[in-house]
Parts: structure tokens; C-alpha cells; sequence
């Protein structure tokens, strides 16, 4: 079978044979984002390389999903468990959702949602609950050699085995969200998952984090993706007593990173304009915004705080502090000092610099600061 084409009764038996013959995906609402994304992979200009990382992909999220199947066939009280009070970090991209993430995760009463979990949701057979997964140590030694091949992207965002991560990776087994973030930006499925409710995907999320809570329980579980603006009312459907931090910066910055960040993702697999990329990117992230925001005016305004950048690298401790103390969350000494020594250990700039500018990417100031000036007016966001 070709490992570049992108027919679906092929990839579908494909994960069938690398999930060991297992056959059931689940409910069938996966499979229309599957048709979406083959489509968009085969109708846009994916490098060979591209075509077949996409692919490789596609199988593997599918053999992942027949896994989890079969780990709710032979565990059906898994689906029973609560997910209580859960954390929820989100806001613009490079707004400081991934630095508040690594410092609130240092609370022992935290349970962040960590890198290698999102790859291997799944149990390992015959692995007891609690106990050392072996398939962390080949992701670690996967990530340890992409740091080495992409530095330019570790000083954008640093990834290790043990980090905390986005819920996209565990959103993308639905065959739903915004996948890698290369997905959204190119036709169908950048109006497909526009025009998209997000129920079923939230709840089938919902199921891979009791699954994974069932392996390796925590108190409160902590997760963050810039992502869940677009889902606001599901997130809050799902989870009623969620706790939603919103991170707030100047959207000059934010834009011209996230743009970066987008096209540094996008190059091993795509030949794409970066001056064309910018503004697409731009519309995707601001129309999220304009949409989170929109419905959270009409929910409970106490399952929000809100958190500027700037007053976070002032005191970061001050910020978590108040974050705690507005969902009356207790942040006792031990928390404190794992939180003060993870800043000591982690300075600004540690893993390099990322350097970036509108200019690259087909924007300008006058154009973001238009799109987002009633949002900068609203939470009287600093702009450059």
C-alpha cells in the first residue's frame, strides 16, 4: 500500500494491522474529520515528505483510537470516574499560557496533562495502573532527537517527555481540532472546523483524560490550549465546574510568533508562501478569540480569571497566588517552593531566543492592532 496516497479504506486497515487486528474505532463521528483531513493533505501542496509524515500520522491516530476502544471494552468502569474542578488555561497563542502551564504543573496538587501522555493515551497491555510506562522513554528519546534537528523550534517551544502539553494532541484523536496547527490553515479543513460543533469531540476528550487519570491518578487535572476558545460552551458543558484562566498580551507580539511558530511547523511538510501564511493565521487565531469571547459573556463570569503577560514576568508567584485564591484553591509551602525553584531553574531565554516579525509573514501593525482593537480596548491590553 502506498504510503503516500491518501484513501481512507487504506489507512483505516492500515491501523488495523498496527493495532494488532483490533477492528473497533468507536462511535463513527471520527470519520468525517478523517475524510476532511485525507482531502486536505492530497489537495494541497504537501511535500513527498510531507504526504508521507501526514499519512504516518493519520495511521497512528487511528491505531491509537482502536487502543483506547479496546481499553474501554475491557475497563468499562474507567468512563464511571469524575473529573472534578479541572484547570483550564487559554488565550492567544505566545500570550504566556505554556509559562504559566510549566509553573502551575510545579503545585503538587496539580495533575497537568503531560507530553508523552497525549502520544500514548492508551494503556500498555499487561501494564499494571501507577505503574513506569516504557513507551515514555521512546518518546523522550524521539523528542531529544527533534531538539537536536529543530533548535530553531526548541526556542519556541521546548519539549520533553515530562512537559506539560496542549490538549490538541489528545482533541487530534477525534480526528477533530486544530490537529498540529497546520491543518486549520488550509482548505477544506480550515472551513470545515469552523462551521463544526465541538460537543463530541469534548466529551470523547473527556473520556481519554479519565482514561488516563485511571493510569495515573491526580488531584485536579491542569491542561491549557489556545484551542479551547473555539469551544468555550462544550469545555463548560463537559467539565460544569472548570476553572478557565485566560491569558491576555499584546496580539502585535502574539501574531508575529504564532505566524512563526506556524511556519516553522508548516515547512517539513508543506511549500507554502510565509507572506501568504501570515494573514490566514492571523483570521484563524483572531476569529477564536472574537468567538470565546463572545460566549463567555454569557456564562458564569466566576469560572474565569483573567492574567496579563506583563504581570506575570514581574511576579509570576503573585500571579499564580491570585489565580488560586479567585477559585478558592489553597497554594500551601510545598507549592510555593516547587514553583519558586521551578523559575530559578527555567529563566527567560533559556532555550534561546525566538526572533520574529510581522513584515515576515505579510502583516503589519496597523492591520492586527485594526483586527484586535476591541479586545485590546476590553482588557486594556499594552501594545507595542
Amino acid at each position: 500500500m502506498s504510503e503516500l496516497g491518501f484513501d481512507e479504506a487504506a489507512i483505516l486497515e492500515d491501523a488495523r494491522a498496527e493495532a494488532g487486528g483490533l477492528s473497533d474505532f468507536g462511535a463513527d463521528d471520527f470519520r468525517e474529520g478523517l475524510s476532511v483531513l485525507c482531502r486536505t493533505y492530497d489537495e494541497n501542496p504537501f511535500t513527498t515528505a510531507g504526504r508521507r509524515r501526514s499519512r504516518r500520522r493519520l495511521v497512528d491516530l487511528l491505531a491509537t483510537r482502536l487502543r483506547v476502544q479496546e481499553a474501554f471494552r475491557k475497563h468499562p468502569e474507567v468512563r464511571e470516574r469524575r473529573i472534578e474542578g479541572p484547570m483550564v488555561l487559554t488565550g492567544l497563542p505566545r500570550s504566556g499560557t505554556s509559562a504559566l502551564f510549566n509553573l502551575l504543573g510545579r503545585d503538587p496538587a496539580a495533575r497537568p496533562l503531560l507530553n508523552w501522555e497525549t502520544r500514548y493515551p492508551d494503556p500498555a497491555e499487561g501494564l499494571a495502573p501507577g505503574a513506569p510506562d516504557p513507551r515514555r522513554e521512546a518518546i523522550e528519546r524521539y523528542l531529544a532527537k527533534g531538539r537536536e534537528k529543530n533548535p530553531e523550534f526548541t526556542k519556541v517551544h521546548f519539549a520533553s517527555a515530562d512537559t506539560p502539553e496542549e490538549c490538541v494532541l489528545l482533541h487530534a484523536v477525534a480526528f477533530h481540532g486544530v490537529q498540529l496547527g497546520v491543518e486549520p490553515m488550509f482548505a477544506p479543513y480550515a472551513s470545515w472546523y469552523r462551521g463544526q460543533k465541538l460537543d463530541g469531540m469534548y466529551r470523547y476528550y473527556a473520556d481519554l483524560l479519565r482514561l488516563l487519570d485511571w493510569q495515573r491518578p491526580g488531584e485536579r487535572w491542569l491542561l491549557k490550549a489556545p484551542a479551547h476558545m473555539w469551544g468555550i460552551d462544550a469545555l463548560l458543558a463537559v467539565f460544569p465546574d472548570v476553572s478557565i484562566v485566560w491569558s491576555h498580551r499584546d496580539p502585535l507580539l502574539c501574531i508575529a510568533s504564532i505566524a512563526s511558530m506556524t511556519h516553522l511547523l508548516a515547512q517539513p511538510l508543506i511549500d507554502v508562501d510565509p507572506k501568504a501564511l501570515g494573514p490566514v493565521v492571523m483570521d484563524f487565531y483572531a476569529t477564536s478569540l472574537e468567538r470565546g469571547l463572545a460566549v463567555r459573556d454569557g456564562c458564569d463570569a466566576s469560572r474565569f480569571v483573567d492574567v496579563a503577560h506583563d504581570d506575570f514576568v514581574e511576579d509570576a508567584l503573585a500571579v499564580a497566588d491570585r489565580i488560586h485564591r479567585h477559585f478558592g484553591l489553597p497554594l500551601d509551602g510545598e507549592a510555593r517552593a516547587a514553583m519558586q525553584a521551578h523559575l530559578e531553574a527555567n529563566p527567560k531565554g533559556k532555550h534561546g531566543t525566538h526572533r520574529y516579525d510581522l513584515e515576515s509573514f505579510g502583516l503589519d501593525a496597523d492591520r492586527v492592532r485594526e483586527r484586535f482593537s476591541d479586545y485590546v480596548d476590553r482588557f486594556q491590553v499594552k501594545t507595542g
